[in-house]
């Protein structure tokens, strides 16, 4: 084995009086390896490396750099040691191009011309497809996370710590990132991946460290372990990993969407003449390779995407009658009454407000039906206080800003919120991204309790193995466009992929 990169030894840290994030956490980093932490959300491992890169300081214990004791009070001091971390919520400026966010920061002979050759270099080295003039405000989720990889390589990074890097990469993108992590791998550079993906981490791990409740559990060689054992050291006992589906007898018609299309500022139809029905008691997936519409086709039905002309989205309720959705803005939507339900995929972009608290983000929904100047926070915090309890929140307190969360535990406010509507549409986009295993079985059984309330359910997701264990008929998008609807019973794996990267012709 190669030598020792970063040793960190008896590392603690804490935020507030309650909450125990790391505890004499020891570990090892060496050069020219692949090293998977994994652990439950809030188990310590973002935190964890959030010290190491600069964004936390431990409250105490040591870091060693190639043997050196060395302080790291912020992510500059991280980039001079070689140190550079990949977060799941991105640090770029939206209103700023590719190659503007790479420049951000340093030093003035690093000039445009000059970068956009250096990263040119870097992306042809990689396989990165990369448009540097492109606004960060129009990418997909995928070349934002791009972004942000190639700009940590670009200033130099020899030790690369990536959160959750294959969340919102296609299978041929993670084969892809993955080739190019095995070559920094052999050229020396030691790597550190943050990931729930239990078989991705068979695959690309050389070792795997295991964090339980802020404590490190144990390293294991991946050729000396299986899911199984791994599974039983993040959660401390063995568990079943089924989904449930249940049959809903009954169903009405909740949406009835019609020739939907919407086209982005470039005049390109991302939805492009989609139509399908959607009916209470059931769980509609959405599958397609990032990029295929899913996101501005939930966005349009919510009224956060303008629709081309002959676009319908009618929906149908006992309570509330039959309306056309197109034409109508969110809040008009909200103003009506129509309970529609939404868990958008940029959680702290646009589900919460990162800055605030449990409470205040419960009241975004409900402030403009306070009467007169004053908001009542009475009900927004015992809603809080229930999501909290019911869905097993860990943060310090209701006030405690959700940015400060992990990963799970914001999910979990979003998705308590929204279903506390009680809405009869519910539509969640990559609802479990990034959340471990415990944490993404809870989201699935909410759906699923949601469904036989009679809900009608929109789930976008990207692992087709839960896509065919969880709904009831999944509508396969390419290109915009909905270019197969299965039965999610009876439907094959190898089939849904097909229809991901292959558009039928049209007759």
């Amino acid at each position: 084995m190669n030598g020792i990169a970063i040793s960190m030894r008896g590392i603690n840290k804490r935020f507030g009086k309650k909450i125990i994030a790391n505890k004499d956490v020891d570990l090892d980093i060496y050069h020219g390896e692949i090293l998977s932490l994994l652990g439950e959300n809030g188990s310590g491992k973002t935190t964890l490396m959030n010290m190491l890169s600069g964004v936390y300081y431990p409250d105490s214990g040591e870091i060693l750099a190639d043997g050196k004791p060395v302080t790291i009070t912020s992510p500059k001091d991280a980039y001079d040691l070689g140190i550079g971390m990949i977060h799941q919520h991105f640090k770029l400026i939206d209103i700023f191009t590719a190659l503007e966010n790479i420049l951000i920061g340093l030093p003035k002979d690093n000039t445009e011309k000059k970068c956009r050759q250096e990263v040119g270099d870097i992306c042809q080295r990689y396989g990165f497809d990369m448009d540097l003039d492109k606004k960060v405000y129009d990418m997909t989720v995928s070349e934002k996370e791009t972004l942000e990889i190639v700009k940590t390589l670009y200033r130099g990074a020899k030790i690369l710590i990536l959160d959750e890097p294959t969340a919102v990469l296609t299978p041929q993108e993670i084969t892809r990132l993955f080739t190019i992590l095995r070559n920094m791998r052999d050229d020396g550079k030691a790597i550190v991946i943050i990931t729930h993906k239990l078989n991705e981490v068979m695959e690309i791990s050389d070792r795997i460290t295991v964090l339980r409740k802020g404590e490190n559990i144990g390293t294991v060689m991946k050729t000396e372990t299986d899911e199984q054992k791994l599974t039983e050291m993040m959660v401390g006992e063995k568990i079943t990993l089924d989904i449930a589906r249940d049959f809903v007898e009954n169903k009405a018609k909740r949406l009835e969407v019609k020739h939907l299309t919407v086209e982005n500022s470039d005049g390109k139809k991302v939805v492009d003449d989609v139509t399908f029905d959607l009916y209470s008691g059931e769980i509609l997936g959405i599958a397609g390779i990032s990029g295929s519409g899913q996101k501005e086709l939930l966005e349009a039905i919510m009224g956060l995407q303008k629709c081309d002309p002959g676009s319908s989205v009618i929906y149908n309720s006992t309570a509330h009658g039959v309306h056309e959705l197109v034409g109508l803005s969110t809040r008009q939507i909200i103003q009506y009454g129509l309970h529609l339900a939404f868990v958008p995929e940029d959680r702290l972009g646009m589900g919460l407000v990162g800055n605030m608290g449990m409470t205040d983000n419960v009241m975004l929904k409900r402030y403009r039906k306070g009467k007169g100047p004053f908001l009542h926070r009475r009900q927004p915090e015992a809603t809080a206080m229930k999501i909290k309890d019911e869905l097993e929140v860990v943060t310090p307190a209701l006030d405690y800003p959700v940015r400060r969360l992990s990963g799970g535990n914001v999910q979990k406010i979003l998705v308590g919120r929204e279903i506390n509507n009680k809405p009869t549409v519910l539509m969640t986009a990559y609802a479990v991204r990034g959340l471990d295993i415990n944490t993404s079985y809870a989201i699935y059984n909410l759906l699923n309790e949601q469904k036989k309330k009679g809900v009608a359910v929109i789930y976008v997701g990207e692992d087709l193995d839960v896509l065919l264990a969880l709904c009831d008929r999944i509508m396969v998008l390419c290109s915009g466009r909905m270019n197969g609807m299965l039965d999610g019973r009876t439907a094959e794996k190898e089939e849904v992929g097909y229809l991901m990267t292959h558009l039928k012709e049209e007759a």
